[in-house]
């Protein structure tokens, strides 16, 4: 007898529906975790990433390869931004191989100061050779990782959005008389979505960033012990702006042997301009990591790359948003969680 077979199947569902039976109150959670709001530093938004590489030109025509355009650069500082209104995106300085951290907006200049009391914090300077000009602190994790936070950059001009295209699908052909024309080239970035860590410590660290910060759990990820108890491993958050709507996850944490910096990720338009970036880095010569694929949290359209200095950054598109409404989601991870197509994730993908 034959067995039937579905077909494939795709849908934009509500995300209570999305997330499924294992989930939990996000104020539920905080109220759990004894997590204080009104004490939080503000985030508004993830602004830019700040690494150093050993080589100024080599990373340069690597990220204008991946989209990025040059805003200002001195001899040995260089800030490049994409079509956003962000002034940069991506702020690289001469020196050996280092993770500089994410950086952050601040609602005020009063959480800055605020900042500015916790034990690893250092001053607050002024961002005088940067372009829109603002203040910035940097602290430390628990890891070591930095963290930047700013406040009071000018916003810049938001470039040529690109067009949106018209699709035609087989009971409804909206594009007529029209036929899809690409040019080749990169991916031109949008904006910086989101970047990770590895942890030796990931408790401490999910505490350090929801308690001190209004950073929220989106998903968390868990194994399963012999006896049946489970274990929180990794972590995706979000900024708790409220009822506004934010991106899935601006930053994650995930369980490791080692800590280091994971990867940080780039928005870029569509389904197109992702593959034709592509296509656009693989013939240039670079060397892929994954990609392209869907994730499943998150939805994001993927591809995973290694820049010249050996660090992992992404383009996506196409993301989920959420707000205060969203259940935290909770699923086993493995593999198998991590996309709904695309090739096999390489073994030491989380490693």
């Amino acid at each position: 007898m034959a067995t039937t077979v579905l077909p494939n199947h795709g849908a934009s569902v509500p995300d209570v529906v999305a997330i499924g039976d294992e989930a939990e109150d996000l104020s539920s959670w905080q109220k759990r975790s004894a997590i204080n709001k009104e004490n939080q530093i503000r985030l508004v938004k993830l602004a830019h990433m700040r690494y150093q590489h050993p080589d100024l030109e080599q990373i340069t025509t690597f990220l204008i390869d991946f989209g990025m355009r040059i805003a200002c650069r001195t001899d040995n500082e260089i800030w490049f931004r994409g079509y956003g209104s962000d002034q940069y995106v991506y702020y690289a300085c001469k020196g050996p191989k280092k993770f500089l951290g994410g950086t952050f907006q601040v609602e005020s200049y009063e959480d800055l100061e605020r900042a500015a009391k916790l034990p690893s914090a250092a001053e607050i300077r002024e961002m005088k050779d940067a372009p829109g000009g603002g203040y910035i602190l940097t602290l430390t994790d628990p890891d070591g990782f930095p963290v930047n936070l700013m406040f009071g950059q000018t916003p810049a001009a938001t470039g040529a959005y690109p067009e949106k295209l018209t699709l035609n699908y087989e009971a409804e052909k909206a594009r007529k008389l029209k036929f899809q024309r690409f040019k080749p080239g990169p991916a031109a970035v949008h904006k910086l979505g989101h970047f990770g860590v590895c942890t030796q410590n990931f408790t401490e660290m999910v505490s350090f960033y929801t308690t001190n910060f209004n950073i929220a759990p989106t998903d968390f990820l868990y194994v399963t012990s012999p006896d049946g108890k489970k274990k929180n491993v990794a972590l995706f958050a979000h900024i708790d702006r409220g009822e506004e709507l934010v991106d899935h996850h601006s930053f994650f944490i995930t369980s490791n042997a080692t800590s280091h910096v994971h990867h940080c990720s780039f928005e870029v338009h569509d389904y197109d301009t992702q593959n034709l970036g592509h296509q656009w880095l693989a013939q240039k010569g670079y060397e892929s990591v994954w990609g392209v694929g869907r994730h499943i949290l998150g939805s994001q359209i993927f591809d995973y790359w290694w820049d010249t200095t050996g660090n992992m950054i992404e383009h996506y598109a196409d993301g989920d948003l959420v707000n205060e409404k969203t259940p935290i989601g909770y699923g086993p991870a493995g593999d198998e969680s991590l996309a709904v197509w695309g090739p096999e994730v390489p073994g030491w993908f989380l490693q």
